[in-house]
């Protein structure tokens, strides 16, 4: 068995490539290399429809990795579709919200960016802005990267809470980040802490209080990881998280077996 852990990766409905293309599971290439160079085993999940299915793909994971896409379905915090809210993924929606709590429960190793930031804060209870243009005070365009079609363009800086496991992972008070969301946490989860915040104090990140690694980011940290190493440090961190769940679990299991075959 592998000692590297797996890392599961969820995937939306590319519906660009309808009518081109069989309409596919897909998701930025950016994340699995990413990961495959922190140590683990990107395992992209893709959109099952039942839970049972959906169960045993969850039970091989030892992280998840919650990556970007389109914004989540605001039924999940009580809110009706604004008018610039994207088409909801009903599909991602469906396996994330289902498998996120179990991983939640289970206290398994878990790394959000952008929507998947978001994605956490609304599963474990917070809420969003659905569209900041329309509905947040700034001078910031919080999507200058994906207008400028630069993924790895720093945009502006966040300034990181001085006490997190954020900061002692970057290393800085302050960085400089790519931006490409249009979304943003509003009303912070609880058993979740808002750790880094952009000049015009949207929040950029979050981290569990009671977790064992529950880490999330508004930017896109895998494409800054060719050239930040504090990026690489978050992947790092992250697949060493899941490397130690790994194996625990081993050691339990093998435990177990010999207890088993004390039994019989």
């Amino acid at each position: 068995m592998s000692q590297r852990p797996i890392i599961g990766i969820t995937t939306m409905s590319d519906h660009d490539a309808a009518g081109l293309h069989a309409p596919r599971f897909s998701n930025n290439q950016s994340y699995s290399r990413a990961v495959m160079a922190a140590g683990g085993i990107p395992l992209l999940i893709p959109q099952v429809e039942d839970e049972e299915s959906l169960r045993a793909l969850y039970d091989v994971l030892d992280g998840i990795l919650v990556p970007g896409g389109v914004d989540i379905n605001p039924r999940f915090f009580n809110e009706d579709l604004h008018p610039d809210t994207d088409m909801p993924d009903n599909g991602l929606d469906f396996v994330e919200t289902t498998m996120l709590p179990w991983a939640l429960a289970d206290d398994l190793p878990l790394f959000g960016i952008c929507r998947g930031h978001q994605v956490l804060n609304v599963v474990m209870g917070g809420t969003l802005w659905q569209d900041i243009p329309s509905q947040y005070p700034t001078v910031f365009d919080h999507r200058e990267s994906y207008k400028r079609k630069i993924r790895d363009y720093l945009a502006h800086d966040v300034r990181i809470a001085p006490d997190s496991r954020l900061r002692e992972l970057v290393g800085a008070e302050r960085i400089w980040v790519n931006t490409s969301h249009h979304q943003a946490v509003k009303d912070v989860a609880p058993h979740l802490q808002a750790t880094a915040w952009s000049p015009d104090d949207l929040c950029e990140g979050l981290e569990g209080t009671d977790h064992f690694f529950l880490l999330s980011v508004q930017w896109h940290p895998e494409e800054m990881v060719r050239k930040h190493e504090w990026a690489r440090r978050l992947f790092g961190a992250f697949v060493e998280a899941a490397a130690a769940r790994k194996s625990s679990r081993v050691e339990t299991e093998a435990t177990l077996r010999a207890l088993s075959g004390i039994a019989a």
